[in-house]
């Protein structure tokens, strides 16, 4: 074997060691990239899991709360309580005190009356003095009305309440439920659809509280915040990318705005404690300080996005622009802020959607009182959703669980709507270059 036949046989075996030790390595990077894509579906499905779960356990816990139990009872309006002349000011509770009485006269005892009178809500007084408001020709005349149930009655019928325990571990007692029992086998109690929930501000009662107040609430800080983010933040964005000059400076802002969006949402309640509360004294607990604070907060990202979407525009549409004489001005506004409007709606939405689901900033300026009234302003007394969830889920009394649970979903409703639309909007607007 000459010199070089031994040179061949030497790079041959060089090679087969080379190739046995890239193999060797591919097989263990398709082993590590297989693990990879197995541990990633492993935990897209352990995510998807715990969303099930959340939304099953929220479903679960409210969609009750969509529907109320009422009492039908015979309801004398007896000219003695209901005198012509103080219709408003008569003695309603009484009036339904006393169709309780006559419907169910073994209710002899003050303490036996007591339990008799916890069957309905103090709500059915308000029911009545509304009626007969509206229509004063009712006064004499004997009607069945249906009334809203307590709160204890409406969790009894729903099956969160075990009547089945000893009678000193229920809520209600074994003559209330006597009575209920008479009440069923006449029709005279049935689930209906829950209007209140949806119609009335916040109650002391479960059975009388609805989400209007903190739905209208939440409507007046959104409008508020929509109105001063986003020509705020879509003029920053436009001057930061198309005009500003890159120096200190500018990279100082930009350096904060991104410090920015990450800012605990609870420190702009603090700030808007300070400066819109304790120095230009704008009043506590209204919208207009609520929309102001969240602009605050959603500022930073809807910069963000804008400043993303102006960059997505390709620089030949500028440079033609200028090619053909127009000013800077006239390039941004006639060219690129048009094509980058779908991505700065879409930022948009996603921070409004941030703001509609915050609590923490809201609670440092007051928004966390209690509000019966449906708010007629901007500057009246009112409250939000998420601040509405955390006062009731603080409630003890279990119809608060459900209509904290039904509050939740909707919110959620709300948020799934916004994320949608801003997703929708993409996808319709999106020019790909």
């Amino acid at each position: 074997m000459n010199k070089k036949e031994k040179n061949n046989q030497n790079l041959q075996k060089s090679a087969g060691r080379t190739m046995d030790i890239v193999n060797q390595g591919l097989q263990k990077r398709y082993a590590a990239e297989k693990r990879f894509r197995v541990l990633g579906l492993a935990a897209i499905i352990a995510s998807m899991l715990f969303l099930a779960l959340l939304f099953v356990t929220i479903i679960g816990n409210g969609y009750t709360a969509f529907w109320q139990t009422f009492v039908k009872i015979d309801v004398y309006f007896d000219p003695e309580i209901l005198p012509r002349d103080s219709l408003k000011t008569a003695d309603y509770p009484g009036l339904v005190k006393k169709s309780l009485r006559t419907m169910f006269p073994d209710a002899q005892g003050r303490k036996d009356k007591r339990m008799l009178y916890k069957l309905v809500s103090t709500g059915a007084s308000f029911q009545l003095r509304d009626m007969v408001l509206q229509n004063p020709a009712l006064v004499g005349q004997t009607l069945s009305i249906w009334v809203p149930a307590d709160d204890d009655v409406d969790m009894l019928v729903k099956g969160h309440f075990d009547r089945s325990l000893p009678e000193g571990e229920r809520r209600l007692k074994d003559k209330q439920l006597g009575w209920l029992d008479r009440l069923t086998a006449t029709d005279s109690i049935k689930k209906k659809f829950n209007t209140i929930f949806f119609t009335a501000g916040d109650s002391r009662e479960p059975e009388l509280a609805g989400i209007k107040g903190a739905v209208v609430g939440s409507f007046y800080t959104l409008v508020i915040t929509l109105i001063l983010s986003f020509p705020i933040g879509v003029a920053a964005a436009v001057y930061l990318e198309e005009f500003a000059p890159r120096n200190r400076w500018t990279d100082l802002i930009e350096v904060n705005i991104n410090n920015l969006a990450a800012v605990p949402s609870i420190v702009f309640g603090l700030l808007g404690l300070a400066v819109f509360l304790n120095f230009f004294g704008l009043p506590r607990s209204a919208p207009l300080v609520g929309g102001l604070v969240l602009t605050l907060m959603t500022l930073p990202t809807i910069i963000i996005a804008s400043r993303a979407a102006l960059l997505s525009v390709p620089p030949s549409i500028r440079e033609a622009a200028l090619g053909v004489g127009a000013s800077k001005m006239q390039v941004v506004g006639h060219h690129v802020l048009p094509l980058a409007l779908p991505g700065m709606l879409t930022g948009t939405i996603i921070g409004m959607a941030r703001a509609l689901g915050e609590s923490a900033p809201l609670l440092m300026i007051g928004m966390v009182a209690f509000i019966v009234d449906i708010p007629g302003g901007f500057t009246e007394p009112s409250t939000v959703l998420p601040v509405q969830i955390y006062l009731w889920v603080d409630s003890p009394e279990r119809a608060f669980m459900e209509r904290t649970s039904a509050a939740v979903m909707i919110l959620l409703g709300f948020l799934i709507v916004m994320n949608a639309t801003a997703v929708i909007l993409r996808k319709k607007f999106e020019r790909r270059w």
